[in-house]
């Protein structure tokens, strides 16, 4: 069972997957689309990946504010959701994306990788981290 984590942007949408046990998270690419509302392109390569890997469950960044609140973005967030749901066969579900991408910014600083390139990667590892943490919560969920 794999497990796909997309970090859904304006622009990007960051893209991160699990080993086959749901252990481990790892990146796979940035997706990048020039115009917000356009999702053909994004749809299309996000089909090629869940076929590639056989994945059987989507995590999708839920964005809240700091202080809980929802915002623009997430209504954004629910409606990609949703035409996740129409156009693929897989469970879609949302997770708390706060701080995830503060925690890639730290890990990419820890790593010395400069600023041009944490630019290029920061949406791929911020569904690392996120996703790894709903694999973390669903880890020990599972062994109580």
């Amino acid at each position: 069972m794999r497990i796909l984590g997309l970090d859904y942007g304006s622009k990007t949408v960051g893209v991160a997957v699990s080993d086959p046990f749901g252990w481990t998270a790892q990146g796979i690419e940035t997706i990048r689309r020039k115009e917000e509302n356009n999702l053909v392109n994004t749809i299309s390569r996000l089909r090629e990946i869940i076929e590639s890997y056989q994945v059987d469950k989507i995590v999708l960044g839920f964005p809240k504010n700091m202080n809980n609140t929802e915002g623009e973005r997430v209504e954004k967030t629910l409606l990609f959701k949703k035409r996740l749901e129409r156009e693929f066969d897989v469970e879609v579900v949302v997770w708390d994306e706060r701080l995830s991408t503060i925690g890639a910014q730290r890990i990419l600083l820890e790593a010395d990788i400069g600023r041009k390139k944490q630019k290029q990667v920061i949406d791929k590892m911020a569904a690392v981290f996120f996703l790894q943490g709903f694999l973390d919560a669903n880890k020990s969920n599972n062994t109580n």
